[in-house]
C-alpha cells in the first residue's frame, strides 16, 4: 500500500515557479492559501516580526505577551498557527516553548512572489 504525498504550504511554495513566470495551478493555490491566510492576520504578522527581530532571533510567549492586549493562550494559539503552516519553528525547553522564524520558508515565499518591475 503506497502513501500519497501531500505537500505542506511551505513545501508547495518551495517547488513553485514565481507567480510572475507562470500561473499557479488550482491545486498549488489551494495548498499555499493557508500560508498567505496565516500572514494576513495583523496579530500573526506582528508576532512573526517580533520573533524575527527578537534577540537571537527567537522568543517565547513570555517575551511577547506585553506587546499585545491579548491573553497568553490567545498569543499561543496564533504562534501555533504560524508554526502549523511552517513559518515558525519551535523548541521546547523545560516549561517554555521558544519560537524561531523559518528563514527558508520566508525565502521561498519571497521567491514565489518574485520581483515585479514597474
Amino acid at each position: 500500500m503506497s502513501k500519497s504525498l501531500e505537500l505542506t504550504p511551505i513545501q508547495t511554495v518551495a517547488c513553485c515557479s514565481p507567480l510572475t513566470r507562470e500561473p499557479l495551478s488550482a491545486a498549488d493555490a489551494e495548498r499555499i492559501a493557508p500560508l498567505v491566510k496565516a500572514l494576513a492576520d495583523p496579530v500573526r504578522l506582528r508576532l512573526l516580526s517580533l520573533v524575527a527581530s527578537h534577540a537571537d532571533g527567537e522568543a517565547c510567549v513570555c517575551d511577547l505577551n506585553d506587546a499585545f492586549d491579548l491573553s497568553q493562550p490567545t498569543i499561543s494559539h496564533h504562534l501555533k498557527l504560524l508554526h502549523d503552516v511552517g513559518l515558525l519553528d519551535r523548541e521546547k525547553r523545560g516549561v517554555w516553548v521558544y519560537y524561531r522564524v523559518n528563514a527558508g520558508a520566508l525565502g521561498d515565499l519571497a521567491a514565489l512572489l518574485g520581483g515585479v518591475s514597474a
